[in-house]
Order: C-alpha cells, then sequence, then structure tokens
C-alpha cells in the first residue's frame, strides 16, 4: 500500500513559480505528477521511472522540474513559467510496477493523491 499527500499548490500570476510536494509511503517503481484542468480530462505531467530516469509532458518540458528526495521520501514538481493554462488540480501518483504511461489520463497507475489546486491569473 502506497500513501501520498500532496502539498504546495496557491494562486500566483503567470510567469511566477511554485512548488509542489508529495510525501509518499514507500518504495513504488513509477512516480509521477498528472494534472486535470477545469472542464478537461486528467493528464500527464512528469514521471520518475526508477531512481533516476525522467519523463515529460511536451506543454512542460524546459518549463517544469520533476525531482526527488529519498530520505525524506518526498517528490516535487518545481514550476516556472507558468502559464494560465497550467490552471489545474494536481496529483501525485504512483504505480509499484514498471508500466505507468504518462499518456491515457493515469490508466494503470494504482494510487494517488488527493489533489492541489494551481492557478494562474493572466
Amino acid at each position: 500500500q502506497v500513501q501520498l499527500v500532496e502539498s504546495g499548490g496557491g494562486s500566483v500570476q503567470a510567469g511566477g513559480s511554485l512548488r509542489l510536494s508529495c510525501a509518499v509511503s514507500g518504495s513504488p517503481t513509477c512516480m509521477g505528477w498528472f494534472r486535470q484542468p477545469p472542464g478537461k480530462g486528467r493528464e500527464g505531467v512528469a514521471k520518475f521511472v526508477g531512481p533516476v530516469i525522467t519523463y515529460y509532458a511536451d506543454s512542460v518540458k524546459g518549463r517544469f522540474t520533476i525531482s526527488k528526495d529519498n530520505a525524506k521520501n518526498t517528490l516535487y514538481l518545481q514550476m516556472n513559467s507558468l502559464k494560465p493554462e497550467d490552471t489545474a488540480m494536481y496529483y501525485c501518483a504512483a504505480e509499484p510496477g514498471g508500466d505507468c504511461p504518462l499518456a491515457g489520463g493515469g490508466r494503470g497507475w494504482a494510487y494517488w493523491g488527493q489533489g492541489t489546486q494551481v492557478t494562474v491569473s493572466s
């Protein structure tokens, strides 16, 4: 059983930055971030597969950075140069197995946090 608790959301103006945190219990192979914009489906943002391999959605490459602190059992998402279209509920997710696609809206990911809201104003 993996438990995930997100924090760090909030409101920011376009061009600003936020850092999301996710406290993770256990050691799942895959850990990642998804988001669900208002009125839209859930989409993958970034993920770790194993200890060092990372993947990003094209929409956030160069602006967002996923990282983790193994000593603190915490996953992070540093979000820079935020845009209004980044406004969404952001979710931390984990999957013990190795099959954990960013595409597909989170299908295949077993564990989810409660979500944290990010609002970017223009």
